[in-house]
């Protein structure tokens, strides 16, 4: 399965074309509208989500509930289009009207500057329409597909924030992916913790405040997963170096860890490794899961667990010093409609993001010309890993 995605920030739409889905996999818009509204909403958004109610359009590739095969094309109308038509139209126009809304004052930690250089604009506008995480409504449409797919295949996908702005949840070991997901839903900041809930909301407002961001950890969990996808034969293709790739790509994350992380260089490997066991029921098992899922780039049956770090939104409302292009005179930075924070947020893109690539790897290891042949591909993998 491949993707491509296109549109700007305030064009008139976003568009993914998907290639690879079997045929016959069940498939309707509210399977993806729950997943685009769920992204929206979280504590500290800006007021671009007034604006906003995304809605998906599948013009190809789906008949009657359910995939042809063919590729399928995702349509996400920008609400906001008609404010800025004269700004971000198509057509050729007069000079004087090029230089509405023109941005020649990079934001620190954009990619307006780098952008601007690297593809000669004197209008960072024309990076920073593209650069926006509102190409992530498209990634968390796509991921919505996968989850589809891996729910059918009785795979189950939660994720969650972990930090946000410096105030840490805490996790009870026993608890299930599905109590993650009924807590992380039920939470305005999407944190398992309730004792932490008001805190984080008293950040955030003091944060808007202060017309500052802040950032945060957010996790990740798959279970369900069978052992032996990616593999340790060459270095791309290694599952956990495949998702870290993704979880980075994410707009403003900054890093990626599995397990214990980035916490297995202050350990023991004695500390660190996991304890295999075997049973008749469930085959081979591990006695706790530090490595987060992996050994050797591949999965080994034990749930994924997946951390991204998100930096603070770069864009400020008191903002930082900058330099103009024209001018290369100090300047204080252009400002753009911003939040103040979308770590709860960024948890819903990032687990879609990580099940678009788990998607992948089942559908590049299965004969899945149609989706009944995957089923049962899957169900006769499972049954010999049980038997090996």
């Amino acid at each position: 399965m491949r993707y491509i995605t296109a549109g700007e920030s305030h064009g008139p739409e976003l568009t993914a074309i998907i290639e690879g889905l079997p045929a016959g996999m069940p498939l309707s818009v509210e399977d993806i509208n729950h997943e685009l509204a769920r992204r929206q909403v979280g504590y500290g958004r800006g007021g671009r989500m007034l604006i906003e109610t995304d809605q998906i359009q599948i013009t190809s590739g789906l008949r009657h509930g359910e995939t042809l095969g063919s590729p399928l094309t995702l349509v996400i109308e920008n609400k906001d289009w008609k404010n800025w038509r004269k700004v971000m139209g198509i057509e050729s126009v007069p000079e004087k009207q090029k230089k509405m809304r023109r941005v020649s004052r990079p934001r620190p930690g954009h990619a307006d500057l780098a952008g601007g250089m690297k593809y000669h604009q004197q209008d960072l506008r024309n990076v920073l329409e593209r650069s926006s995480a509102r190409e992530t409504a498209l990634r968390t449409a796509i991921g919505a597909i996968a989850k589809k797919l891996l729910a059918e295949l009785g795979m189950e996908v939660a994720g969650h924030v972990r930090i946000l702005g410096g105030i840490e949840a805490t996790i009870p070991e026993a608890i299930s992916i599905q109590e993650i997901k009924d807590k992380a839903e039920a939470s305005d900041v999407r944190v398992v913790d309730t004792t932490i809930e008001q805190p984080i909301r008293d950040l955030i407002d003091e944060t808007k405040k202060n017309g500052d961001t802040i950032g945060g950890v957010v996790e990740v969990l798959v279970g369900g997963v069978p052992a032996g996808l990616g593999s340790y034969v060459q270095w791309d293709k290694k599952l956990d170096a495949k998702i870290a790739q993704a979880v980075v790509s994410i707009n403003a994350f900054k890093g990626a860890e599995f397990g214990v992380g980035f916490q297995a260089g202050k350990l023991h490997g004695s500390e660190v490794m996991d304890e295999i066991a075997w049973d008749k029921t469930n085959g081979y098992t591990r006695r706790s899961n530090n490595l987060g899922g992996f050994e050797g780039g591949m999965t080994n049956g034990e749930p994924i667990v997946v951390r991204g770090v998100m930096k603070p939104i770069p864009t400020l409302y008191k903002p930082l010093q900058s330099v103009d292009i024209d001018t290369k005179e100090a300047y204080k930075a252009s400002v753009e409609r911003s939040d103040s924070t979308a770590v709860p947020a960024a948890s819903v893109v990032c687990e879609n993001v990580v099940a678009t690539v788990i998607a992948q790897e089942i559908l590049d290891k299965f004969s899945s010309d149609s989706f009944a042949e995957l089923q049962e591909a899957v169900v006769s993998y499972k049954e010999y890993l049980k038997n090996y």
